[in-house]
Order: structure tokens, then C-alpha cells, then sequence
């Protein structure tokens, strides 16, 4: 009876053992991918910051109207090219100078 209980106990130390060395595998597992992340979420935040100082400076009027000027060949409005689709016929009996006698 008391070999069994020994072995019983021997037993209970030996899978007790085994599982304290698997969850200190584990923890020192889980804490390895816990720095990997954190690691990966300062890269992310630094690639985040940079990003939005390129969208700041590609946002400025200058560079806004240099790109609309050279990609979109587009210039700026003057009287002499502003065109009214609504009313061409006023534009044309006011260029002849009629409206001015109202």
C-alpha cells in the first residue's frame, strides 16, 4: 500500500514538473512574440508619422497648383477664357457692348 501511495506521489511531482517546464516554455514564448509586436507597432507608428508629414507636404497650395499646372495642363482663369454654359447668348450680346445701355 505504501509503494503505491509512493508511486502515486512520484507520479504527481513528475507530470506537476512537466507542467511547470512547459507553461515557463510558453511564457517565455508568448513574451518573445509580445516584443516581436511591439517591435512591428513602433515600425508601423514610425512609417505612419512619415507618411502623414508626405501627405502634409504634398498637400501645400504650391504643390497642389504645380501639379495642376504640369500632370493636368491646367491653367489659371482669366476674364477672357471663363465660359457660362447656362447663358452663351449673353455672353455674346454682352461682349458686343448692347447690355451696357440698360
Amino acid at each position: 500500500m505504501i509503494t503505491r501511495l509512493n508511486l502515486l506521489l512520484m507520479l504527481a511531482v513528475l507530470v506537476s514538473g512537466i507542467y511547470m517546464v512547459r507553461s515557463a516554455y510558453e511564457a517565455r514564448r508568448l513574451f518573445t512574440e509580445l516584443d516581436r509586436s511591439q517591435s512591428e507597432a513602433r515600425r508601423l507608428d514610425a512609417d505612419y508619422q512619415r507618411l502623414l508629414a508626405d501627405r502634409q507636404a504634398q498637400a501645400t497650395n504650391l504643390r497642389v497648383e504645380q501639379v495642376a499646372r504640369e500632370r493636368l495642363k491646367m491653367r489659371a482663369i482669366t476674364p477672357a477664357i471663363t465660359f457660362n454654359p447656362d447663358a452663351p447668348a449673353q455672353v455674346a450680346s454682352g461682349a458686343r457692348g448692347t447690355g451696357a445701355a440698360r
